[in-house]
């Protein structure tokens, strides 16, 4: 339910996580980078929102401006402070005329409350099961709870009604359930997401000399890129989500995942915040730490 915290001052709207929450601290980081590709199969692994991607989306003939897109947009919703709810707007305008009919030849409408708060409710447990294994150490009980409440602000800056979203953490489970024992399979996009020999074209964002030298190395980069992209993909995802989709998954592949995740544990923290956050997050800590000067010296 909306609380006092969800006021619409003036011409703002609904208000973004709160500034030094957890999603403050996530969702900006490199970390958090990686376990997009997971929450992102999940949500076209539902045939109604798979069918819209798989139509409306530009994923294949422009991936990298698609990516950088949707990175810019995910980032205004915990960062963007009064730009939060005009990107919700924004994307809620674009989604409007996005319909059709899935796999099955049921019709869909991507603003139906059922396919936009699934593909909201994804990035939940996508975090839980990254900070376990990408993380310090897991959540506490108390802060899985503070994510959840955080979540449901980015919901409302979506532009999801209160009556569709699940109010507490105690009822988002028994959703989240439902939807994977009724709802999720292995759509065509899902599949695609996590092929490992997928077709991919070099990247055409960054500054010229790097696209040239990716361009003459991509035949050997591709495959192995490609199959890092599956491995982290399926790996990332929260084993029920996995085991909803029928994404195979062995007790080898696990094992490398923990070693994977051990050293991105030890050496993200080491880097400089140049490299550890993306630029919304850099920028809002920035302002973060300038306003805290300020009221030191007031």
């Amino acid at each position: 339910m909306a609380t006092a915290d969800d006021s619409r001052p003036g011409a703002g709207g609904p208000q973004p996580p709160p500034v030094g929450g957890i999603l403050w601290s996530l969702a900006g980081e490199i970390r958090s980078l990686l376990a997009l590709p997971s929450a992102m199969t999940m949500q076209v692994a539902h045939p109604a929102v798979g069918a819209g991607v798989d139509r409306h989306s530009v994923f294949r003939t422009d991936p990298w401006g698609r990516g950088e897109r949707s990175l810019r947009s995910a980032q205004l919703w915990v960062y963007g402070g009064e730009r939060a709810a005009a990107e919700g707007r924004r994307l809620r305008a674009l989604h409007r005329v996005v319909r059709g009919v899935d796999e099955h030849g049921r019709p869909y409408r991507a603003l139906d409350p059922a396919c936009y708060l699934w593909v909201h409710a994804t990035g939940y447990p996508v975090y839980l099961h990254a900070q376990r294994l990408l993380g310090r150490r897991p959540f506490t009980r108390a802060e899985e709870r503070r994510l959840y409440e955080e979540w449901l602000r980015v919901g409302r800056v979506l532009g999801i009604d209160d009556r569709d979203l699940p109010p507490t953490l105690e009822d988002f489970w028994p959703y989240y359930r439902a939807v994977l024992a009724h709802d999720l399979e292995a759509t065509p996009v899902a599949r695609e997401l996590t092929a490992p020999d997928a077709s991919l074209p070099p990247p055409d964002r960054g500054p010229r000399p790097l696209r040239l030298a990716l361009r003459a190395a991509w035949p050997l980069l591709l495959p192995r890129l490609t199959r890092l992209r599956a491995f982290l993909t399926v790996g990332l995802m929260p084993p029920d989500a996995r085991r909803a989709i029928g994404l195979p998954w062995s007790p080898g592949q696990e094992r490398a995942l923990r070693r994977f995740g051990r050293a991105v544990r030890v050496l993200v923290p080491l880097l400089p915040e140049r490299l550890r956050y993306l630029p919304l997050a850099r920028e809002a800590r920035r302002t973060q730490r300038t306003q805290r000067r300020r009221a030191a010296r007031a």
